[in-house]
């Protein structure tokens, strides 16, 4: 019997390859010369990043498919890989100090965060619902591990189990309805979906709509949309900070990577029934996220909350359903990974060992003590609020113009009203740091070259986005794969 393999493009995957590589070589270096390599496993991670990076972008172009229809390389997954190597790129830089500070320098833990990036990856670039599961597992585990680095802290133990639990229970709903899928379409392939759903008049039929709603919850629950959000805050507070950081901008840039190639690709025609289902969560997701992130005290927690608001705004971008809604996505994801970060690194830097400094309370009076760092944060605020020039302003302004455009005026409108409800928390920590006495002696910065480039790459990146948006927007618009 001839065994037939069927054709594939190793030059479609060879960002995923050096990342893989890259991940490998890292946990051998940490195994093999722990003494020599220890601290050097960061620069290893930033080279594979860096190399993967430049590949990344030579691969722009016309779409390109491989292994047997089941990966794609097109402009799409080309923007997403960008948002997950810079975002993986900085999380490395804000590490370096933070692993040493918390005991937690072990080559495991960079491994892990390239094998999660490679997961990523996976998701953007598939074409196939077989291919995003697989992506979304790699990912999943890979976070499970990492939320609970820090083994000997109760609350981390306690963010990696409920992670663990509640992610395995949300997957068995995403692999529950891609086998309804596949039961009332007879392939898994993206593509072949869509074509099926076009020649054959089966909108309504049950097993459709139910494979619909299971998917919606599986992704609505790594985007954290209401109301599948529960395990966001205590995972994000329980974890080391450079790892929710991690979680906050990659894991949900590539859920949203999946989802918007799910959704608009293989489910056009039955965009009227799941666009309603949509609309509520993206009202649900960022009227609550608001709310409740204004009685945080905690600032883990509210950005926490603030990243489930967040989700609600991006949702808006897949129910207006066009061009302007797929590019402003993108351009929103990409403007989110630097104003967040720069808020993480920021919380990082300053917190010590044994003494994170998370409370709202302990950012009294920093503008006086540490005026540079205070002015940092305040940048970030502004942009998560939304403020211009900034690139939290543009990106909504994309989102909502995107919203306008397709009719859904109500929903730009709620959007909005959301904005000015998270310009009071966000605006918060800006009066807690230049109007409020602080309540403690603030010890002297250790900001290490690592972490100074973290944050001016951040502050960098939120405002060039804001006020060159150009051609940003630009590329984005050329990766509306869809249409």
């Amino acid at each position: 019997m001839e065994i037939v393999i069927p054709p594939f493009d190793i030059k479609s995957i060879t960002p995923i390859l050096i990342v893989t590589i890259c991940g490998i070589v890292v946990l051998m270096a940490d195994v093999f010369f722990k003494k020599v390599m220890r601290d050097k496993l960061a620069y290893l991670s930033l080279i594979g990043i860096i190399l993967a990076g430049i590949v990344t972008f030579t691969q722009a172009g016309n779409p390109v498919y491989s292994f047997s229809d089941t990966f794609v390389v097109d402009n799409y997954s080309v923007f997403f890989n960008f948002i997950f190597l810079v975002s993986t790129a900085i999380v490395i830089l804000m590490s370096v100090s933070y692993v040493e500070q918390e005991g937690i320098n072990y080559g495991e833990y960079y491994t892990l965060i390239l094998f999660a990036t490679m997961g990523m990856m996976l998701m953007a670039g598939g074409s196939d619902l077989i291919t995003i599961f697989l992506g979304l597992e790699i990912m999943s585990i890979s976070l499970y591990v990492l939320v609970g680095f820090r083994r000997n802290r109760l609350d981390s133990n306690e963010a990696s189990l409920k992670y663990f639990l509640l992610g395995a229970f949300a997957t068995g709903f995403l692999l529950y309805g891609i086998a309804m899928l596949y039961g009332a379409t007879g392939t898994t392939n993206i593509k072949e979906i869509a074509a099926f759903l076009a020649d054959n008049p089966v909108l309504s039929s049950p097993m459709i709509i139910l494979g619909i709603c299971l998917l919606i919850i599986g992704f609505g629950f790594k985007i954290a949309a209401v109301p599948f959000h529960k395990w966001a805050p205590d995972v994000y507070e329980g974890a080391p900070t450079s790892i929710t950081a991690f979680m906050s901008v990659g894991a949900k840039a590539a859920a949203f990577a999946a989802f918007f190639r799910v959704f608009l690709v293989s489910l056009p025609g039955l965009e009227p029934k799941w666009s309603m289902i949509l609309w509520v969560l993206a009202v649900l997701t960022m009227t609550v996220g608001n709310i409740v992130a204004i009685a945080q005290t905690n600032i883990k927690r509210m950005l926490a909350y603030s990243s489930i608001a967040h989700a609600g705004y991006v949702l808006i971008a897949i129910i207006a359903g066009n061009g302007l809604g797929t590019a402003s996505m993108l351009f929103y994801m990409l403007a989110y990974v630097f104003m967040n970060l720069g808020a993480f690194a920021v919380v990082i830097v300053l917190g010590r060992k044994g003494e994170e400094n998370l409370m709202i309370s302990d950012y009294n009076g920093l503008g006086y003590k540490h005026p540079l760092l205070a002015l940092t944060m305040m940048i970030f605020m502004f942009s998560l609020a939304g403020i211009p020039p900034l690139a939290g302003f543009i990106g909504k302004f994309y989102i909502f113009s995107a919203a306008i455009k397709s009719g859904y005026i109500v929903l730009a409108v709620i959007g909005v009203l959301n904005s000015v409800i998270a310009v009071y928390y966000y605006l918060r920590v800006t009066v807690v740091m230049y109007m409020k006495k602080p309540e403690r002696e603030f010890a002297p910065l250790s900001l290490t070259p690592f972490m100074i480039a973290a944050l001016i790459i951040s502050v960098w990146g939120t405002f060039h986005l804001g006020i060159f948006p150009a051609k940003i927007i630009e590329f984005a618009q050329k990766a509306t794969f869809l249409y």
